[in-house]
């Protein structure tokens, strides 16, 4: 059985999409809502990390419970920079780059979390399966708000 080597790849990508929020929020803290709500939509990921690390031990897998959380110093640094450029226009094109990244990421944990739920079906597992149809949803809201942001923003920032 190759559960635990999935729930490894997940819980992986979903420090790496908390992060990539994180980054994004700090980065781009000029924007109220992009920073508040990448901050809520990071914390989803943190809690789903916390759930698989306690799935995992069922299929002999040990995952670290602590997800992601704060940036470093030195990115900390590179945010300042960040929010010191404010509202410029090569700060623009960066919140799509970033924003785009965001989408990237939550798509391939939305595919993880497909993968988990088809695998908790053939194994009739219906603990594995309720983790999924509880922290899956959250996936997709943070795939639409990036993709939302996108669409809102892109005509705006690419013809002006």
């Amino acid at each position: 059985m190759k559960i635990g080597l999935l729930l490894h790849e997940l819980h992986r990508d979903e420090n790496d999409l908390a992060h990539e929020l994180l980054r994004v929020s700090e980065r781009h803290k000029v924007d109220h809502e992009i920073y508040h709500l990448g901050r809520d939509l990071a914390h989803w990921s943190q809690n789903h990390v916390r759930e698989l690390a306690t799935l995992a031990e069922r299929f002999d897998a040990r995952l670290d419970p602590e997800p992601v959380d704060e940036l470093k110093a030195t990115e900390r640094l590179r945010e300042k920079a960040g929010e010191l450029v404010g509202r410029r226009p090569q700060s623009a094109l960066l919140l799509l780059r970033d924003l785009r990244e965001v989408y990237i990421k939550a798509s391939g944990v939305s595919v993880d979390w497909e993968m988990l739920g088809q695998a908790a079906q053939g194994l009739q597992d219906t603990d594995l399966l309720a983790a999924v149809q509880r922290c899956h949803p959250d996936t997709l809201r943070q795939l639409r708000w990036a993709n939302g942001k996108l669409k809102e923003s892109s005509t705006q920032i690419l013809i002006s």
